[in-house]
């Protein structure tokens, strides 16, 4: 038999990789967002999901080829952008708030600043 040579490099096999699950709606349904290698890390990841890159989250996966592993990580995926939503002041798209509130397994309570009335 005949070896072939793989086409990926061991240096880009031996990371975790993460997918995104997107409903696209009820004619076009659920599917994974076709994405560039370089930006399947998972701050690159979170940085698309707070800047609204996917409209609608379902699922993120995570999967490492080279040690032979694959989890759900929607819910990790979901505490980290509750904690970061926590700590920036512009708004979270609703959609997204709707994913952090479905999927987040921990509480991240938020006291929004209100404005003093009288104050100028």
């Amino acid at each position: 038999m005949r070896f072939s040579p793989s086409i990926a490099l061991a240096d880009r096999l031996d990371r975790d990789v993460y997918l995104v699950l997107e409903d696209f709606g009820a004619r076009a349904g659920c599917a994974w967002r076709e994405t560039d290698e370089a930006d399947t890390d998972l701050e690159t990841v979170l940085q698309g999901l707070l800047s609204g890159q996917y409209a609608y989250p379902v699922r993120i996966v995570c999967f490492n080829a080279s040690e032979g592993w694959s989890r759900d990580a929607t819910s990790d995926v979901a505490n980290a952008l509750a904690q970061r939503a926590a700590g920036i002041d512009y708004d979270v798209p609703a959609a997204l708030q709707d994913f952090i509130a479905a999927k987040a397994t921990r509480r991240f309570d938020v006291q929004l600043a209100l404005p003093l009335q009288g104050a100028a």
